[in-house]
């Protein structure tokens, strides 16, 4: 018998990331990647983000240590979504002209 998980102030919908339900824009990876980037404990998150309550971010946790393959390949597509597009645009100006300065 499999029993069912419910995740407080986390939208589950199908198709879509894991997102607080109060603040639909924020999703659970976008809270998993300050503590895999920084090492941020839930309450430094909160001080860091302080429109995030401390039972949303303890519940993001939750559901991330719950589902980490998930949230790690949406953080990992995301990741690799924006080395795309950042190999494909083209250098700003102003790159340009400091490459140019570094040569003179």
């Amino acid at each position: 018998m499999t029993a069912k998980v419910n995740y407080p102030h986390i939208k589950i919908e199908e198709n879509q990331p894991p997102r607080l339900q109060r603040i639909p824009r924020v999703r659970v990876a976008q809270i998993v990647m300050d503590y895999l980037a920084y090492g941020w404990s839930v309450d430094e998150m909160c001080r860091q983000h302080p429109y995030l309550m401390l039972s949303e971010a303890h519940a993001a946790m939750a559901y991330y240590f719950d589902h980490e393959d998930e949230i790690n390949a949406e953080i990992r597509l995301e990741w690799e979504q924006v080395q795309r597009e950042k190999s494909a645009a083209s250098p700003s100006s102003f790159l340009v002209r400091m490459r140019l300065k570094m040569l003179l």
